[in-house]
């Protein structure tokens, strides 16, 4: 089972960028999808990005699309979301996920990290 901690959250204004990072565990960090997913306050979990276990392929919420972009590092164990273009309502605690399985990264993965938490200011 990997194990995923995430980092670089933080509080930015709107219009601005932040870059997260989750470092995983395991020597079979290749082998899984990663996701992001977010939990704003008095709302439920959401869906933001997944990627595929090569990078070849990604999926966004289209909350996000065209101003988050997720990738990965293979050799480093790390996913990263780059989040430009930040709007108030993007504020959540961001949560790193992972799952062997293309359908269950984006529902209901195996593996989280404990979250980071990211505010954006108006």
């Amino acid at each position: 089972q990997v194990q995923l901690v995430e980092s670089g959250g933080g509080l930015v204004q709107a219009g601005g960028s932040l870059r997260l990072s989750c470092a995983a565990s395991g020597r079979t960090f290749s082998s899984y999808d990663l996701a992001w997913f977010r939990q704003a306050p008095g709302k439920e979990r959401e869906f933001v990005a997944a990627i595929t276990w090569s990078g070849g392929s990604t999926y966004y919420a289209d909350s996000v699309k065209g101003r988050f972009t997720i990738s990965r590092d293979n050799a480093k164990n790390t996913v990263y979301l780059q989040m430009n273009s930040l709007k108030p309502e993007d504020t959540a605690v961001y949560y790193c996920a992972a799952d062997r399985s293309w359908g269950l990264v984006q529902t209901t993965p195996s593996a989280w990290g404990q979250g980071t938490q990211v505010t954006v200011s108006s």
